[in-house]
């Protein structure tokens, strides 16, 4: 049987990433970070086209040599289409068509955040159909009816930011180093959960809202630290786990209402904010209580990675989903679900 060889591209942000995808099994991953971002505390666009510019051939390179596969022998190229920033997003999309044309190989364009969903099935164990998904990311939280690999719905999503907007924007108010998520993580993981308490906003149904709860931190900390210059040193572990602790309370009510309202007992979650110890926990956690079989990619596949757009692609070219060359990727691609 002749093999399906598939190269993917992720490009949507701050890390150029490759992979090669055999038959369905990843057999690389490259992933360049770029360190350029840390001194402005968030990613510049104009600076991460450029390292995206500077960084792809080399991981294309390197991803084709772990695979040990030469270009001659590819079935076909993926690429994030979307949603990300527009110029990142033009520099893997540019590389892919140009690579696909010479090749005269079939191109994929790949959703970004379907990706995230579908990195479930990089390993074992996989979930059984149908499933929800909950994805949280730096951009986008949704609540994901996952049918089959490529019919999917969403049922439930943000009014106004995302999740991880809201780990990120505490981070800065509490002067922490770019990226902060990770960090409010960590001091969290020490701290007293129940410290503080912040007010969480209520929503309609499966929907949320998280602007509430920055606003309200904001206003806290210019509290406290007019009280007591030391206020954020003193109290860095309970700040953190408190604020980690309101925000995955707000993912977890929502989560627990749409499995019980659509009787879905397989689980996952996927997307940056996934990589979270804490959202973890809580979500293997009331598995145990509800019956749940919950389902978490391992750690490399819950940041933005290219292993996950090629497992997306194998299914795309597997169903014939192909895109033309004069294909133009869109940094506000929606997801409101496939078929």
């Amino acid at each position: 049987m002749k093999k399906t060889i598939i190269l993917a591209i992720e490009s949507s942000c701050d890390e150029t990433s490759a992979s090669v995808i055999i038959n369905g099994k990843i057999k690389s991953n490259i992933v360049a970070t770029q360190e350029v971002h840390h001194k402005y505390g968030g990613v510049v666009p104009e600076l991460a086209s450029r390292a995206h510019q500077k960084n792809i051939v080399p991981v294309v390179d390197q991803a084709l040599k772990e695979a040990e596969v030469q270009k001659s022998e590819l079935s076909a190229i993926a690429f994030t289409k979307g949603p990300g920033l527009l110029g990142a997003l033009l520099v893997g999309a540019s590389f892919a068509k140009s690579m696909a044309a010479a090749l005269n190989i079939p191109l994929i364009g790949v959703n970004h955040m379907q990706a995230h969903i579908l990195a479930h099935f990089i390993d074992e164990p996989q979930p059984q159909f149908p499933f929800l998904c909950l994805t949280v990311s730096g951009g986008h939280t949704q609540l994901v009816m996952v049918r089959s690999h490529l019919d999917m719905e969403v049922i439930g999503e943000t009014q106004d930011d995302a999740v991880g907007e809201a780990f990120d924007k505490t981070a800065k108010i509490l002067g922490l180093p770019y990226p902060g998520g990770p960090l409010i993580d960590k001091y969290a993981q020490k701290g007293n959960p129940l410290a503080f308490e912040f007010p969480m906003v209520s929503t309609e149904g499966l929907s949320f809202s998280f602007s509430g709860i920055k606003t309200s931190f904001l206003y806290f900390f210019r509290k406290k630290v007019q009280e007591n210059q030391n206020f954020v040193d003193e109290n860095i572990e309970d700040i953190c786990a408190s604020v980690q602790h309101t925000l995955i309370k707000i993912l977890m009510n929502k989560l627990r209402k749409a499995a019980a309202k659509h009787k879905v007992k397989n689980i996952g979650i996927a997307g940056g904010v996934s990589a979270n110890s804490g959202l973890r926990k809580a979500v293997k956690e009331e598995g145990e209580k509800k019956g749940w079989d919950v389902f978490i990619p391992e750690f490399e596949y819950c940041t933005d990675n290219a292993a996950m757009i090629a497992i997306t692609a194998h299914y795309k070219y597997l169903a014939g989903e192909f895109e033309s060359l004069n294909v133009s990727p869109n940094p506000r691609m929606k997801f409101s679900g496939t078929r």
